[in-house]
């Protein structure tokens, strides 16, 4: 279900439907399968209202406007469609995006509180920063199951289903159980004779980042933080007690106190830029002994020196100064710097330049 930044775009979006009519106020477009370079990946979804607006679009690399056409039909009819975009179907429409991919969409009619139990099951899943893995059941014997999917959500200690058949059920959640550590992809299950085509995603925590300073660096990157749609806290040193301003967390903590006010876990950044020495290194200490995925200083090489010499070990998460080389200088660009940084490291990446490399995209 996207990337995990897309997430609560979508679920919003989603739960401000008028659903109580009982007819589809709203259409999910999801890729199950890609083969070749395709825009987005499997998993990817859109939501399509009915009167045309659209979250989270798949980008104009995919046959976004058809496939807006065709979910207004599916919100006509209430049923679901399974739509292949490639050499064998609807090439036309390929060619004009200029992808040199091929795609299967499956397209559900939203019509009332219960197509949504699965994204419910999904935010309690993000709520409590786990990971996991989602199973959507499209198609038995090459037909699209309708009026909609059924799904299951599973994580180490939280599953819920929708799918009533318990063979079958067993069955993906043994597919589940490693696949939060795969990418998304469909497979083929068979039980009692049938074939039941699967879409397999992962599901991550969102991103967080942790900012801790009070200058106008501190908050660029905490608005480029929330417009990537990053979980952010600002952290004021000099601030007593807490608030949300747009979306962003506002705490002040010490050093001493960082760990009991913010989620330190793999899946968050942090990015000290209190502009005073000492206090970076109390931060920096602090932050070592959690269990945050990477920790970036901003800095001179001269600062950067200093820092790295006070600390008793090297850590591979530790990035200062930090920042890509982009030769940036405004606090607006230092935030946008770092920021690709962190990107790059979360998805194993230099953060070269692309017309320079040869390897896929989105490997």
């Amino acid at each position: 279900m996207n990337v995990a930044q897309e997430f609560d775009s979508l679920y919003r979006a989603a739960r401000a439907l008028p659903l109580a009519s009982g007819a589809p106020s709203a259409a999910l477009a999801t890729i199950t399968q890609t083969r070749g370079s395709t825009f987005r990946r499997a998993g990817a979804s859109m939501l399509v209202r009915r009167d045309g607006g659209l979250v989270c679009e798949l980008s104009g690399g995919c046959p976004q406007r058809d496939i807006v056409w065709r979910a207004q039909q599916v919100m006509e009819d209430g049923e679901a469609q399974l739509v292949s975009y490639g050499r064998d179907a609807n090439y036309d429409v390929m060619l004009e995006t200029g992808c040199g991919g091929e795609l299967d969409v499956l397209i559900e009619p939203l019509r009332g509180e219960g197509d949504l139990r699965f994204l419910e099951a999904m935010a309690r899943l993000r709520e409590r920063r786990c990971t996991g893995a989602l199973a959507t059941i499209y198609a038995v014997d090459g037909q699209p199951v309708s009026p909609r999917p059924w799904r299951t959500v599973w994580s180490d200690d939280m599953a819920w289903s929708d799918i009533d058949d318990d063979a079958l059920r067993s069955r993906i959640e043994a597919v589940l159980r490693p696949a939060h550590a795969m990418a998304a992809t469909s497979i083929r299950v068979e039980s009692d004779a049938r074939h039941y085509d699967v879409l397999i995603e992962p599901l991550r925590p969102p991103h967080a980042l942790v900012v801790i300073g009070d200058g106008i660096g501190a908050r660029m990157l905490g608005e480029l933080s929330m417009q990537l749609g990053w979980r952010t806290t600002l952290v004021d040193p000099a601030q007593a007690g807490g608030d949300t301003d747009g979306g962003i967390h506002r705490i002040g903590a010490s050093a001493r106190s960082l760990a009991t006010q913010v989620v330190l876990d793999a899946m968050t950044s942090a990015v000290v830029m209190t502009h005073r020495l000492e206090r970076d290194l109390d931060y920096v200490a602090a932050l070592l002994d959690s269990g945050v995925g990477y920790i970036g200083v901003i800095g001179s090489r001269q600062r950067a020196a200093q820092i790295t010499s006070a600390l008793a070990r090297v850590d591979p998460r530790l990035h200062v100064p930090a920042g890509l080389d982009v030769g940036s200088e405004t606090p607006q660009e230092i935030a946008l710097a770092v920021a690709a940084e962190i990107l790059a490291l979360r998805n194993g990446k230099q953060g070269g330049l692309l017309s320079r490399t040869g390897t896929p995209i989105h490997a």
